[in-house]
């Protein structure tokens, strides 16, 4: 039995922006990887192409395979996955690839790297999603709703904070969002926010108490927020290359492969490659790349009004939400909106194990979404569906 479009389910719309955003990203990727592949690669500009191209397709492959599954058997999977999730976490905060001052990323054979909080990161949302969904009953009593929903988004956002700050403060938004959807007490939000501040706090003071030699990230936080903060000494080097390319991508841009800011622009293949589209497509490009996030986003919240069940509601918005808040602080670091956070563009900068964990999180809205379709079905067909 061969493939054909009839197997793919679920919400069209969202097919259609995974499509296109795929495609920015294919033309953005080759576009900006010149320089790193004169660097590496002796100026074999098709070699990023072609890895980024099996990247993106194996990417659609594991979307296509975690849209299949039922929404619901993830509940089980991820529950099992936090077990997994948090001992990898300890593990690369001790011994992950030491790579700028911070340990991200878990070495594996052949060279490839594995990017723990990416796991942790979707773990955790379905993990939240699943005991909102079985505490609603329940949900404002301490030991039901506290305990077990509290607890995990602390340890978690607090093993990722050493290394990786915006992701740690990324992942607790989102799931401020969700238990806040999840109709946990307020006084329950506030005193997660208030230990989350005050264990931030403590950390930070214990980074300051260290010998400078020691004190990992706390030195690039702290440039970070002053150029963001004083413009007295004027912008960055990165942020001052970006406005460049925004400013000379005009209305309509420079049309796709004519961007020179890719020659001068750290990593204009992953975190600023949203000034390198605005610098190629124009106003119009960056507009629209913006809608395609809103229009996620949009869709997910249709799915969520007509989700088969609550667990299917919270797993939908929790991860669309992740997805989208993610995209528009890469965005607005790029325009100098918000400080430089090193946050991927999801679905369109080039990496590995982030776009298959993003392509993971669209096929499980996915599947949410081909349940809610196929009840739609037995409710129009209930003959049909009898049969069945």
């Amino acid at each position: 039995m061969g493939f054909s479009i009839k197997n793919i389910k679920g919400d069209k719309v969202i097919w259609a922006v995974v499509f296109l955003l795929s495609l920015v990203s294919f033309l953005a990727v080759y576009s900006s990887t010149g320089t790193l592949a004169y660097k590496y690669q002796g100026g074999n500009t098709e070699y990023y192409m072609l890895k980024h191209g099996l990247i993106l397709f194996l990417g659609l492959v594991l979307m296509y395979l975690a849209h299949i599954v039922k929404y619901t058997y993830y509940s089980r999977i991820f529950q099992i996955a936090l077990y997994i999730a948090v001992p990898l976490l300890f593990l690369t905060l001790f011994f992950g690839l030491n790579l700028n001052e911070a340990r991200r990323v878990l070495p594996l054979p052949f060279g490839l790297t594995f990017q723990t909080s990416d796991l942790a990161k979707i773990t955790l949302i379905v993990y939240l999603a699943r005991m909102l969904s079985k505490k609603q009953e329940e949900i404002n009593d301490f030991k039901s709703a506290f305990v077990p929903i509290i607890i995990p988004i602390l340890l978690v956002t607090g093993l990722i904070f050493w290394d990786n700050f915006s992701t740690a403060a990324l992942l607790f938004a989102t799931s401020l969002v969700l238990i806040f959807i999840g109709r946990i007490k307020f006084l329950y939000i506030g005193s997660m926010l208030g230990i989350g501040i005050l264990a931030a706090a403590i950390g930070i003071g214990v980074l300051y108490s260290l010998p400078e030699g020691q004190q990992g990230r706390l030195g690039t936080w702290k440039t970070r927020i002053t150029d963001y903060v004083d413009d007295s000494g004027g912008d960055s080097y990165q942020v001052e290359q970006a406005k460049i390319a925004i400013a000379t991508g005009g209305i309509v841009g420079k049309m796709p492969g004519n961007s020179t800011q890719r020659n001068f622009l750290p990593h204009p293949y992953s975190d600023f490659i949203f000034a390198i589209i605005i610098e190629e497509y124009g106003l119009i490009g960056g507009i629209a790349l913006v809608l395609l996030y809103l229009v996620l986003l949009f869709r997910a919240v249709k799915i969520v009004t007509k989700a088969p069940g609550s667990f299917g509601s919270f797993l939908a918005i929790g991860v669309a939400f992740s997805l989208v808040f993610q995209a528009m602080i890469n965005m607005g670091v790029a325009v100098n909106l918000l400080p430089t956070t090193g946050q991927p563009l999801p679905l369109v900068s080039m990496g590995g194990t982030s776009i298959w964990f993003t392509s993971l999180a669209i096929g499980i809205i996915l599947s949410v979404s081909k349940e809610q379709d196929k009840k739609e079905d037995e409710k129009l067909n209930p003959i049909v569906a009898d049969e069945e």
